[in-house]
C-alpha cells in the first residue's frame, strides 16, 4: 500500500488535558500520509475547557487536514459503506471511549467512524489517555487488546506516583502505529 496516499481518519475524544499531544500526532500523520479526515465526539464538539476553546481546537483540526471536521453521527456513518478510510486513530481515546467501544456502544460520532470503519475489516490505531486505565477500564483495555483489527499506540503510565492508575499513549509513536498497522502489526514494545 502507498503509505503517502493513505486515508486516514483522526479521531479526537474528551481527553482535554492531552489535546495539544494530540494535535501535534496530527499534525505529523497528516505530513506522513496522505489525507486525514478529522473527526471529533460531540463532547468535544462543544465544550471548553481550561485547555482551550471547542471552536479553537476544531478550526486548528480543520487548517492542518484542510477538510471539515465530521462532529455527529449521521456525519461518520458513511465512512464504512463508502469505504471512505483505510485506517482510523482515535486520539486521545479516554476511558470512556474505549468502554463504548469495547461494548459496541455506538452513540457518538468517534464510535461510530470506529465501528463503520472496523466492519471493513481495516486497522483502528487506539491512542489511550484515561486516568483509570489500571482499574476501572482494565477490563475494557484487555477487551479491546484481544480485538481483532485493533491497534494500539504504545502505552505507559504517565505518573505513577500522583496517579497511579493513569495510562497515555506515547502520542509521538501515532505515525509509527499508524504505519505498523497498516501492516497488519502491533507496533513493539506496546508498554513503554
Amino acid at each position: 500500500m502507498n503509505l503517502e496516499k493513505l486515508r486516514v481518519g483522526f479521531a479526537f475524544c474528551g481527553s482535554f488535558c492531552t489535546m495539544s499531544k494530540a494535535l501535534d500526532a496530527l499534525e505529523q500523520t497528516a505530513a506522513r500520509f496522505g489525507p486525514v479526515t478529522p473527526i471529533v465526539s460531540e463532547t468535544v464538539a462543544s465544550t471548553d475547557t481550561r485547555f482551550g476553546a471547542a471552536h479553537d481546537f476544531m478550526r486548528e483540526m480543520e487548517r492542518i487536514c484542510d477538510r471539515r471536521v465530521i462532529s455527529t453521527v449521521a456525519g461518520a456513518e458513511p465512512i464504512g459503506p463508502k469505504g471512505l478510510l483505510d485506517v482510523l486513530v482515535v486520539c486521545p481515546c479516554t476511558g470512556n471511549t474505549l468502554a463504548k467501544l469495547a461494548h459496541g456502544v455506538t452513540d457518538t460520532a468517534v464510535t461510530m467512524a470506529a465501528k463503520a470503519h472496523l466492519r471493513n475489516g481495516r486497522p483502528l490505531v487506539v491512542c489511550l489517555a484515561t486516568n483509570d486505565g489500571l482499574t476501572g477500564s482494565a477490563p475494557n483495555l484487555g477487551t479491546m487488546l484481544n480485538r481483532k483489527n485493533v491497534y494500539f499506540v504504545p502505552f505507559g503510565q504517565d505518573d505513577c506516583a500522583g496517579k497511579p492508575a493513569s495510562l497515555v499513549a506515547d502520542f509521538t509513536l501515532v505515525p509509527a502505529a499508524v504505519e505498523a498497522a497498516v501492516r497488519g502489526e502491533q507496533l513493539q514494545p506496546l508498554l513503554v
